[in-house]
């Protein structure tokens, strides 16, 4: 067997090949793209003719590049960049990097520790797709999240009667509102009538007459003016800001329309959308971020270490303490998290456990974390034997032990 670091870079790698015995073969920089590759495969081909026998090493494990290797049939070995880091420590105190350094790091990592990683998950072209649709989607609102708050700072400096009407700054009625009168002046004269017409262009349907009445009240209470001359200055950042809202809002409904069709069409959607908490847009998220590779995780166990919500144990000593994981995959995380919330409504077994763990002494955010590493494990069983969600298998178990504890 053979084993290669490569340290990547936008514009290149460099790769260090050496034997079982940890002797360098060579080393070169490769440049990124098809000659690149080339490059990689005729280096590699010096020294082996079997490519199951060549463990590639490298910092990340998509992008075109790693499908390139992964295709030839290498073990490809994606490792945690922080897990790197930490190696690099271990075995050069003094702090020196160099992408060259790198490059031979990685190669020693897998050579003698590959054991602790894991080989880059056999996930299918679908549930790749998915992934990327779930990304952009989330990316987006996290961009609407961001000028939302921007909006809302703005308005507290000249405008805080648009704050009292309006709850959620990205709402459409409050978009149009706000590009029809962006100056709190021109918002004060606004006529119950112009209001309604300003409503009914953006979409709303229902209770046209009594909100334009409740928006013109708001708008023209008394609150503190700013200077003219600055009042003019943060209508024209809000105009902006309003403009890019509504533009974001529109390619967020575009996105969750396709990755909407696009989780349907995967054979285990029907499964995910079994349990409850989980729908179309929250479905393809935990989905995207697993992966459907079914070898991917040896157990329940696992599956829970990558989502993040296990506690890890810290002991050390007569000390020892049991906390939450802090490095993690946020996307996943955050997924789990309004999944276990949203299960609250839906499931009475999900509902009984959270209110243990409140009586228990958990904070909310405690609480959801454990109810999402539980639905976790159901989310398992229920891939592994290809069954949909049953409250009854879900939480009988839990049901039974606790009658039984209150005899």
């Amino acid at each position: 067997m053979i084993f290669v670091g490569d340290d990547w870079a936008e514009a290149h790698h460099d790769v260090h090949v050496m034997d079982e015995g940890g002797q360098r073969l060579a080393s070169r920089r490769l440049a990124e793209g098809l000659e690149g590759i080339r490059g990689f495969h005729e280096l590699v081909a010096q020294y082996s003719d079997d490519p199951s026998g060549v463990v590639v090493g490298i910092e990340t494990d998509r992008g075109l590049w790693v499908q390139a290797l992964a295709a030839v049939g290498y073990q490809v070995y994606a490792v945690n960049p922080l897990a790197v880091s930490r190696y690099r420590d271990r075995h050069n105190p003094a702090g020196a990097k160099s992408d060259a350094g790198d490059a031979k790091l990685l190669a020693d990592l897998v050579r003698t520790d590959r054991h602790n990683h894991r080989p880059i998950a056999g996930d299918s072209p679908d549930v790749e797709g998915i992934k990327v649709l779930a990304r952009a989607h989330q990316n987006l609102v996290w961009e609407r999240n961001r000028h939302t708050n921007q909006l809302r700072s703005a308005l507290r400096e000249y405008y805080p009667a648009a704050l009292t009407v309006f709850d959620d700054l990205a709402d459409r009625d409050c978009l149009a509102v706000l590009e029809r009168a962006p100056d709190p002046c021109v918002g004060a004269r606004l006529t119950v009538t112009q209001v309604r017409a300003v409503l009914k262009r953006a979409g709303r349907q229902r209770n046209l007459e009594k909100r334009a009445e409740q928006i013109q009240v708001g708008l023209r209470s008394d609150q503190l003016d700013a200077p003219s001359e600055i009042a003019s200055a943060f209508s024209a950042t809000t105009k902006a800001t309003v403009g890019i809202l509504k533009e974001l809002n529109r390619q967020i409904v575009e996105l969750e329309t396709s990755l909407a069709d696009r989780f349907k069409q995967h054979p285990d959607a029907d499964i995910y959308l079994s349990i409850p908490g989980l729908g179309d847009v929250l479905g393809a998220r935990v989905l995207g971020e697993f992966g459907d590779d079914p070898n991917r995780y040896a157990n329940a166990k696992s599956r829970k270490n990558y989502a993040g919500t296990s506690p890890i144990t810290v002991a050390s000593g007569k000390k020892r303490a049991v906390l939450a994981r802090h490095v993690r995959n946020r996307r996943l995380y955050d997924a789990i998290d309004q999944w276990a919330f949203c299960s609250l409504q839906q499931s009475p077994g999900a509902r009984a456990f959270y209110d243990q763990r409140r009586a228990n002494g958990d904070l909310h955010h405690q609480a959801l974390r454990a109810l999402g590493n539980r639905f976790v494990g159901i989310l398992h069983g229920c891939l592994k034997h290809q069954a949909r969600y049953n409250e009854h298998t879900a939480w009988a178990h839990r049901q039974t032990t606790q009658q039984t504890q209150a005899a």
